[in-house]
C-alpha cells in the first residue's frame, strides 16, 4: 500500500478539516442507516484529533461504542477514468466505511491505515457524502486488549491494562487520491554496501503488467546517480553518502510503469535511506558501527487533541529531541503517525517501531504491578489464539507501512506481556517468526518487564535484543536508591551472561510532580527524578552489554482516571505542555558529552 502523493499520474485531496460528528452508545445509527443521509444532530469535530477532550462533557469524555463521522468531498471530472481510492491514515480502534449508501470498508486495529478503491461509488462532478462510524472498543480477541464493563444503573466503561488514554477517533489525516487503472501498488527496498558502493535491491509490484518498469535513482540534489530497468533488480550507487544517526540523507527512488511506446503510465517516488542494521555479540551496529541508543519512549499525546496528529507539536517535539541531545526513540506504544517517521528519516532519528501490543499481562494493570499470587493470563477467555491473531495482523500491517524507513532499526512486538507461563513461548515464537520472515533486515524484539526476570522469562531466546524496563526504586523498593543500584546492577550482568545479546534499558525513571521540590531527595520530587536517573546511569556505564537508555517518558500524558494517577502519568522529563523538569537538564549534560 503506498501512500497518496502528487505527480504525473497521481493527485491527491486531504479531506482534512471540519466533519460532522454524533456519539452513538446504543448501535443504532447501524440499524437506522445514519450513512443514508445528513448526519442529524451532529456537532461539528476536526479531524484529526481524538473527540474525547474536544467538549467540556465526561459523557463524550468516556464514551464506549460508536461514534459516526461525516463529511462531503466534491470529486472533480477529470478524474473521471482514473481509479479513485479513500485512505484513512488510523481510525482508532475499529472503523466501518460508507460512500454515498454504501459500504466500502472495514478495519480493525487502531494505528495502521486502510484504504478502498471507490471509484464505482463516487458521482463525477458532484459532491460525495464520506461517512465513519469508529468504534473504541476493546476487547480480548483486539490489539490492544480490553473488556467492556455494564454497570448497574446501565452505563458500559471500558477496562484496559495499558497505562494511557484510550484515546479514540480519527487521529491522523483522511486522503482522497487518485492513481491510473494500471498503477503500481507497492515498493520494497533494501540497502546493505559493498565498500563504498550503496548496493540497492528494489521490488515494484503493479495491479497488472506494463511492458516496461523502469526506476531512476537521484541524490539529495536532485541528480541521477543509477538507473535499472524491470520489476525486480539492483541500483549500484559508487561513493554512496549513507543515511546514518544524525545524517538523515536520502536518495528519491523514482519508479514507473511504460507503455511499448515509453509512455509514462504511473509513476511514484520512494524515499531511499542507504544503511545497515546488524547485532553482533553484544553490540547493536548500524552502518557497522556501534550505536548505543539514547532517547525515550515517547506517546502520541497533547491536551486537547489527544492522540490527533499535530506537525506544530510534532516539530517542537523533534526540537526538543535534539535540544536534549537525544538521537532516538521508541514508538510506545503503538506505530506512530507516519509524517513523524517521515521527519526522523529526514533529520538522522533512530526509532524502534512497536505494534500495539500493550496489556497482555493480567499481572500488569494501569502501570502498577499486582501483588500476590501470579495469575494466568493465556486462556481461551483470555489472550488466546483469536488474540494472536489480531497480533499478527498487527505485526503484518506495522512492517507493511515502514519496512523502506531507514529511520526504523528495530521491531518491537509487543510491550511487558506475560512472559514467564509455558504459553506464552507457544504465543510468541511465531510472531517472532513472522516479523523475521516479513523482514529478516532488522533485529526483532520485545519489551520485558521485571515480572519476567532473566531466570523465569521463557521466550527471550526467540529475540534479538533485550529490551528491559525497570523501574527499581520505585515500584519496587521505593525511594531506596542504594539498594536500586545494587538490584539492577545483578539482574543486568545475569541478563548479559545468561543471553549475551545487546540490552536496551527502554523504561526507567519516576513520576515527578512539576515544581514539587526537596532538599533531600524524596518519591514525586524534582530532585529525587534527577537522582534515581543517575543511579541507573552509573550501572548502565558498568555493564559492556547496554547499548541504550531510553528514559520513561518524554513528556508526561494522559491516562485513565485513577487513584494511582493524578491528571496521567507524571514520568516525563517534559511536562504534558513540554516544560522541562530538572532532570531534563542533567541529561542534556550526560547525552552531549557524548557526541
Amino acid at each position: 500500500m503506498l501512500r497518496p502523493q502528487d505527480g504525473p499520474t497521481r493527485e491527491r485531496r486531504s479531506l482534512t478539516g471540519l466533519w460532522r460528528f454524533r456519539l452513538d452508545a446504543g448501535g443504532t445509527g447501524r440499524t437506522e442507516g445514519w450513512w443514508r443521509a445528513q448526519l442529524a444532530n451532529a456537532v461539528d469535530i476536526p479531524v484529526p484529533a481524538s473527540y474525547n477532550d474536544i467538549y467540556p462533557d465526561a459523557v463524550v469524555r468516556d464514551h464506549v461504542g460508536d461514534a459516526w463521522y461525516q463529511t462531503s468531498v466534491w470529486v472533480p471530472d477529470r478524474w473521471v477514468g482514473q481509479r479513485v481510492v479513500l485512505r484513512f491514515d488510523a481510525a482508532t480502534h475499529h472503523a466501518t466505511v460508507w460512500v454515498n449508501n454504501t459500504e466500502v470498508a472495514q478495519h480493525e486495529g487502531g494505528y495502521t491505515p486502510f484504504e478502498a478503491d471507490v471509484t464505482a461509488h463516487l458521482q463525477p462532478g458532484a459532491e460525495n457524502r464520506v461517512t465513519v462510524a469508529v468504534n473504541n472498543e476493546l476487547s480480548w480477541s483486539t490489539i490492544p486488549p480490553g473488556t467492556v464493563e455494564e454497570l448497574p444503573d446501565g452505563r458500559r466503561v471500558q477496562r484496559y491494562l495499558h497505562d494511557f488514554f484510550n484515546y479514540a477517533g480519527l487521529h491522523r489525516p483522511v486522503w482522497l487520491y487518485t492513481t491510473p487503472l494500471l498503477h503500481l501498488s507497492d515498493i520494497t527496498v533494501t540497502t546493505t554496501f559493498d565498500d563504498t558502493t550503496g548496493v540497492i535491491d528494489y521490488r515494484m509490484d503493479s495491479s497488472g503488467e506494463a511492458a516496461r518498469c523502469r526506476v531512476v535513482l537521484r541524490d539529495a540534489a536532485g541528480d541521477e546517480v543509477a538507473t535499472a530497468d524491470g520489476a525486480n533488480g539492483t541500483l549500484r550507487v559508487p561513493d554512496v553518502h549513507p543515511w546514518a544517526p544524525g545524517d538523515g540523507y536520502l536518495y528519491e527512488l523514482e519508479a514507473s510503469l511504460l507503455s511499448t511506446s515509453g509512455e509514462v503510465l504511473d509513476s511514484y517516488r520512494q524515499t531511499v535511506g542507504v544503511r545497515t542494521v546488524e547485532v553482533r555479540g553484544q553490540q547493536f551496529l548500524i552502518n557497522g558501527d556501534p550505536f548505543y541508543f539514547k532517547g525515550f519512549g515517547k506517546h502520541e499525546d497533547a491536551a486537547v487533541r489527544g492522540k490527533g496528529h499535530d506537525d506544530v507539536l510534532m516539530v517542537h517535539d523533534f526540537a526538543l529531541l535534539d535540544w536534549i541531545g537525544a538521537n532516538s526513540f521508541r514508538t510506545a506504544h503503538y506505530p506512530f503517525a507516519e509524517e513523524i517517521l517521515d521527519y526522523a528519516d529526514r533529520h538522522g532519528v533512530v526509532v524502534i517501531g512497536e505494534t500495539a501490543a500493550v496489556g497482555l499481562n493480567l499481572n500488569i494493570g494501569g502501570g502498577v504491578f499486582s501483588s500476590g499470587r501470579r495469575v494466568s493470563t493465556f486462556a481461551p477467555d483470555r489472550v488466546s489464539d483469536d488474540t494472536q491473531r489480531a497480533h499478527l495482523q498487527a505485526i503484518r500491517e506495522l512492517l507493511a507501512r515502514d519496512k523502506n524507513r531507514p529511520s526504523v532499526v528495530l521491531w518491537s512486538v509487543a510491550n511487558e506481556p506475560d512472559d514467564v507461563p509455558p504459553e506464552a513461548r507457544d504465543y510468541f515464537a511465531p510472531l517472532a517468526a513472522e516479523t523475521r520472515r516479513l523482514d529478516p533486515t532488522r533485529p526483532v524484539a520485545y519489551a520485558n518487564a521485571l515480572l519476567g526476570p532473566p531466570d523465569e522469562c521463557v521466550v527471550a531466546d526467540l529475540f534479538d535484543v533485550l529490551m528491559l524496563n525497570r523501574y527499581y526504586g520505585w515500584y519496587f523498593g521505593p525511594g531506596d536508591l542504594a539498594s536500586a543500584e545494587t538490584a539492577l546492577e545483578t539482574e543486568l550482568r545475569q541478563w548479559a551472561e545468561l543471553h549475551h545479546k545487546p540490552i536496551i534499558i527502554t523504561e526507567y525513571g519516576a513520576d515527578t510532580y512539576p515544581g514539587l521540590r526537596s532538599l533531600v531527595p524524596s518519591p514525586w520530587t524534582e530532585e529525587f527524578q534527577t537522582e534515581i536517573l543517575d543511579v541507573y546511569h552509573r550501572v548502565f556505564d558498568r555493564i559492556d552489554a547496554v547499548v541504550g537508555e531510553h528514559v520513561w517518558t518524554f513528556a508526561d500524558f494522559a491516562t485513565a482516571p485513577g487513584v494511582f494517577r493524578v491528571d496521567g502519568n507524571k514520568k516525563g522529563i517534559f511536562t504534558r505542555d513540554r516544560r522541562p523538569k530538572t532532570a531534563a537538564f542533567h541529561l542534556r549534560i550526560r547525552w552531549r558529552k557524548s557526541e
